[in-house]
């Protein structure tokens, strides 16, 4: 059944390659759209659930290049953004290949 919902709203979970990172905090609504979306394009994620760790944290905005909100996201290893750029990523038709794109080809 799921197999026919996957071909039925063209998701492609087979074809997901990417390696994908996400900061967040457990309650944090835009953490949860975010994840969301992953999850619905058979995005299998790392998530780093930062909730009061201040080290994580610090290390979070060095890698978001100062960037201390979450959800922080990044594909390959390259910052994408939050909650708002990875939807409009997907808006744009442009999170499929990115996720399609595994870490090695980049």
């Amino acid at each position: 059944m799921l197999e026919f919902l996957n071909r039925f709203f063209g998701r492609h979970p087979e074809q997901v390659k990417a390696h994908v990172e996400i900061y967040t905090w457990q309650t944090c609504p835009y953490c949860i759209r975010a994840k969301v979306l992953l999850q619905w394009k058979g995005v299998k994620f790392t998530e780093y659930k930062i909730d009061g760790d201040g080290a994580a944290r610090v290390k979070m905005g060095e890698r978001a290049n100062g960037r201390r909100t979450v959800p922080q996201i990044f594909i390959n290893n390259e910052h994408v953004g939050g909650c708002d750029d990875l939807y409009a990523l997907d808006r744009q038709g442009q999170l499929d290949s990115l996720l399609m794109q595994s870490a090695l080809e980049i």
